[in-house]
């Protein structure tokens, strides 16, 4: 495991964990178990292991490969369950009948030194029947490669199937020949036509751009606490996508992610437990496959998630980016036009700056000076890759200026505000940088400000929970606020923000 390369590395290794689990387990509570039941008990255990690794498992990969494959076996060993020994053949081929790894004759397994089980007086071939299981479940995978349908949107643009998926035919493959059966026609690494940015799947939908990120981070973990994580799992979700998180059975924990920002994610590690064997690797430079792209600078990882959801690329802005951290972040979406939403007035300048010397390299980038998450997050909203590139800008850019936004903040000491005087543990409602009102409670203060924000009118409230708030905060809000509001349509977020327990926009 700790040798594992990628996220189809990782699920090769609980392949293998999971082979090496159910064996054991297996010999121990039934020696006899016959060679199909024993191989489908194993790969629904490797399967299991796997999804649980992955934070974000996706149809089309190597999962559902693994998927199919158990599902053929167990569905095969059934049916020769129903039909009685008679028929189920190869199937009871017993763990006991195995040929000795030695070579050698053990009476007690009933072998001779070829190999062959005597399974009394039946003559049966062990090995065949291993290899006969091993070709069920390797035919199934290859099936599931090559199914049309419901790969990866970049997939599905590029014309092929998954590597891990088909790496993993490949070790199926090899158990075949290796138990003497004969393995299936090599599997096909092209699936249909590679398509423009624009793609449709064979279910006829419009495959969106997934962002690609420029780097690679692993390290081991000995020994971390579940609940850390946890933590640790939802915030490299923020920093990035291909996450997971493999364990090896004894409490020892390989993390994987791609990302943009390989020193938070390194970070994060730190902050859960000791890592070592720590490598950062540079993934290929994509060339430009796509027209458009909207990258996003934000703090927080749920607001991160939500952008990355809606289609947009993100680079992590805590701490604030450097120029040459920007660049790298345009150059990493791989698209010839990219908007960029700093989302906070004071990483304009770096921006701008970025954006300037880009140009160079025949990247044309535009800035919407979006001043704030929630800005960003509107103006994702509303882009549309169809659309003709300078309208697109001018409709995002509307929808920046259209969100007013507002936040709540706890008093840390006694002050004097443009609302009057505030105690330590008051809340301060904040709006357009000026403090407008001072409050007992969270929810008292969210109520308050959301009032007062929309007495110029608006048709959408956006809600983003900070890292401190409790759920309860966000649906006692939507509560209250659809019951003086009923015009008002509300959305509540996990923002996960640490400076503001509370945030609104206004639409």
């Amino acid at each position: 495991m700790r040798g594992a390369r990628g996220n189809s590395g990782l699920i090769l290794s609980q392949l293998f964990r999971g082979l090496a689990e159910e064996l054991e387990a297996a010999a121990a509570r039934r020696p006899n178990t016959p060679a199909g039941e024993l191989l489908a008990g194993a790969l629904r255990r490797a399967a299991a292991l796997a999804a649980v690794a992955v934070s974000a498992p996706r149809p089309g990969t190597a999962l559902t490969v693994l998927d199919a494959a158990a599902a053929a076996v167990a569905a095969r060993v059934a049916a020769g369950a129903a039909t009685g020994p008679s028929s189920a053949g190869a199937e009871l081929t017993r763990v006991a009948d195995l040929p000795d790894p030695s070579g050698g004759t053990d009476p007690s397994r009933g072998t001779d030194p070829s190999g062959r089980a005597d399974l009394d007086g039946a003559g049966l071939d062990t090995t065949g029947a291993l290899a006969e299981a091993a070709r069920v479940a390797a035919d199934a995978a290859r099936a599931a490669l090559a199914r049309a349908t419901g790969r990866p949107p970049e997939l599905v643009r590029a014309g092929v199937v998954d590597a891990g998926g088909l790496g993993l035919v490949v070790v199926l493959d090899a158990l075949v020949a290796a138990a003497g059966g004969d393995p299936g026609p090599p599997p096909s690494s092209q699936v249909g036509t590679p398509g423009p940015a624009s793609a449709v799947t064979a279910d006829g939908e419009l495959v969106p751009w997934v962002p690609q990120p420029v780097y690679e981070v692993t390290y081991w973990l000995p020994g971390p606490d579940p609940a850390a994580l946890e933590t640790l799992r939802a915030r490299l979700a923020g920093l990035g996508d291909s996450v997971g998180l493999a364990g090896d059975g004894g409490g020892g924990v390989m993390v994987h992610v791609h990302t943009t920002e390989a020193g938070p994610a390194v970070e994060a590690g730190l902050a859960v437990g000791r890592p070592s064997g720590i490598r950062i690797e540079a993934l290929p430079p994509a060339p430009p496959t796509r027209d458009r792209a909207v990258l996003l600078m934000i703090e927080s990882s749920g607001a991160g998630a939500l952008a990355r959801a809606a289609g947009g690329n993100v680079l992590v802005a805590d701490p604030d980016p450097t120029v040459d951290e920007v660049l790298a972040a345009i150059r990493a979406t791989g698209a010839e036009h990219v908007v960029v939403l700093p989302c906070a007035t004071h990483r304009r300048t770096v921006t701008e700056t970025a954006a300037e010397r880009v140009r160079f390299e025949g990247i044309d980038v535009v800035v919407i000076p979006a001043s704030s998450v929630l800005q960003g997050l509107a103006a994702l909203a509303v882009h549309d890759p169809a659309r003709r590139a300078p309208d697109d800008v001018v409709a995002m850019a509307e929808a920046a200026a259209a969100t007013r936004t507002g936040g709540l903040a706890v008093a840390e000491a006694e002050a004097l505000t443009w609302a009057g005087p505030c105690r330590p543990g008051e809340i301060l409602g904040i709006s357009d940088g000026e403090v407008v009102l001072i409050a007992p409670d969270l929810a008292v203060g969210a109520l308050w400000l959301a009032h007062r924000m929309l007495t110029p009118g608006g048709e959408l409230v956006t809600v983003l929970l900070g890292s401190a708030a409790p759920d309860e905060l966000g649906e006692r809000f939507a509560e209250d606020l659809r019951r003086t509001h009923p015009e008002v349509d509300v959305v509540v977020h996990r923002g996960e923000q640490g400076d503001y327990p509370l945030v609104l926009g206004v639409e």
